[in-house]
């Protein structure tokens, strides 16, 4: 059987985690810590012989597009009708505080 938490160790994580807890705080933080060790321990003494471990309770499923090869655009086209286009590129303004 382990022994029950106490309010040092919840101030002992907090100065390692360099948490500023009040006494109010620690006295909170002991008793909310403690009742998640205790489910915890709740949840440990369960029989779960023959579970499967388990990523998630859901079974995925990847909806994205098959990946097929389909003809691209062709850049002239693409550049004609662009706003501006220099050396067979998109113009766009300079960056603010760029040097010229």
């Amino acid at each position: 059987m382990s022994k029950p938490l106490r309010r040092e160790d919840v101030a002992h994580v907090a100065k390692l985690a360099r948490l500023h807890l009040d006494e109010t705080e620690l006295d909170e933080f002991t008793k909310q810590l403690g009742d998640v060790l205790e489910h915890a321990k709740d949840i440990e003494s369960l029989d779960l012989e023959g579970v499967l471990p388990t990523a998630h309770p859901f079974g995925l499923v990847n909806v994205v597009r098959s990946d097929t090869v389909t003809a691209s655009l062709q850049r002239d086209a693409v550049l004609r009708s662009a706003p501006d286009a220099e050396n067979g590129r998109f113009a766009v303004p300079r960056i603010v505080g760029e040097a010229p």
